[in-house]
């Protein structure tokens, strides 16, 4: 009897393992066939590997810096030397005045701008601790504290071996040269003014393609594709039937984010709301692009959602949301600039924290136009008008 229960229980298990077995081969069968979520599974690992392990740098140096200078001197061109040389300075660019410092800033084309005043030297010389004034932009706390808070022992190391003989007796002193460092646009260093407004472009991102990219793919898997199709409807006019409902969508959106902006975070707005609408604009209808070319690609929600975070990974560790972009290698630098949310976020923080019109950011408002109408062609392009 006992022989008996022993090969029953023996057999039964040896039917499971064989039921479980044949799911499991099932199972591996279908992933394979399933090429774009096998592809996934092994792209996204590899790619979160490389961007945390190479491209990420909380750290940044070598950041562009403007001088203008006033009393040119072999002291002057020493402190130059030592901001040359250093690992978190780099002279891009010598302005002609004090205006053209601020302006570059204000652009975003140089993270600091330095300012040699008139009769320098002099009060060098004389041991009166002459003023040097550094501007920072301090929009992003994180990519400038570690720059300004070395600033002083540049400018020291930098004039030690020009203080000798009569001079000597200036190194004695706590500091031969005072610094003062305006940390412009976010002078109390609250991190909020600068993740509040990237998070209106990462918000916007994540949900309009990933709602656009399975719009489409949704109509493939209910059988309505097929009206759809039938309809005397050219791609451009499904295209445009298909986003502009988002639009609407991305519009509330921006209005929730401002409004948690200004009375929850308090990060302030001293740019003019019709810039804003306007770069809102054009990146909602660059995400909704984005999102039907991808429907286009996907074959079924799943795959459309898969597409949208493996687009949505580097936007957001590339664009200079959650790390500073200048502290980024060269190669992620470059796959940056493809991204539309690098130059939405430039674009949002200039006129939300610097008060600049959309016109200053010219280069990032073409990058956008340029992207959203290749997008656009890319999905008129695929779009099937027959089920085949």
């Amino acid at each position: 009897m006992k022989s008996h229960q022993k090969g029953f229980l023996r057999d039964s298990l040896i039917d499971q393992l064989s039921r479980v077995s044949a799911i499991l081969r099932k199972e591996f069968i279908q992933m394979i066939r399933d090429k774009m979520t096998f592809a996934m599974m092994l792209v996204i690992p590899l790619m979160q590997l490389l961007l945390f392990g190479f491209a990420i740098n909380t750290d940044p140096k070598h950041l562009p810096t403007a001088i203008y200078i006033e009393d040119h001197s072999p002291l002057v061109r020493s402190i130059m030397r030592g901001f040359s040389v250093s690992d978190y300075y780099q002279i891009v660019h010598q302005s002609v005045s004090p205006q053209e410092n601020s302006d570059l800033l204000a652009r975003g084309e140089v993270a600091f701008a330095v300012h040699f005043p008139v009769g320098f030297t002099d009060q060098l010389i004389k041991g009166e601790r002459p003023t040097l004034l550094i501007e920072a932009d301090a929009s992003d706390p994180s990519a400038s504290s570690q720059a300004i808070s070395r600033v002083h022992e540049i400018v020291n190391q930098s004039l030690q071996h020009d203080l000798t003989g009569v001079l000597s007796n200036l190194q004695t002193q706590p500091d031969p040269v005072i610094v003062i460092v305006h940390p412009l646009y976010n002078p109390e260093g609250k991190s909020q003014y600068n993740i509040v407004p990237g998070l209106l472009g990462v918000i916007l991102t994540m949900t309009l393609v990933m709602i656009t990219s399975m719009a489409m793919t949704r109509e493939a898997e209910t059988g309505t594709l097929e009206n759809l199709l039938a309809m005397p409807v050219k791609p451009l006019e499904v295209m445009m039937g298909k986003i502009l409902p988002y639009v609407v969508v991305g519009a509330i959106q921006t209005t929730v984010v401002l409004l948690a902006a200004k009375y929850i975070f308090w990060v302030p707005f001293v740019g003019h709301m019709f810039h804003l609408v306007i770069a809102v604009m054009l990146f909602i209808i660059t995400n909704l692009s984005l999102g039907f070319t991808f429907s286009t690609i996907a074959r079924t929600q799943m795959q459309a959602m898969q597409l949208t975070f493996f687009f949505f990974l580097p936007s957001i560790l590339l664009s200079g949301f959650m790390f500073p972009f200048r502290g980024m290698p060269e190669w992620a630098q470059i796959i940056g600039e493809i991204l539309p949310l690098t130059h939405f976020l430039r674009i949002i923080r200039g006129i939300m924290l610097k008060g600049n019109s959309i016109s200053e950011h010219q280069p990032d408002v073409y990058a956008l136009l340029i992207f959203t109408l290749l997008i656009m062609l890319i999905a008129i392009k695929r779009y099937r008008q027959t089920l085949d």
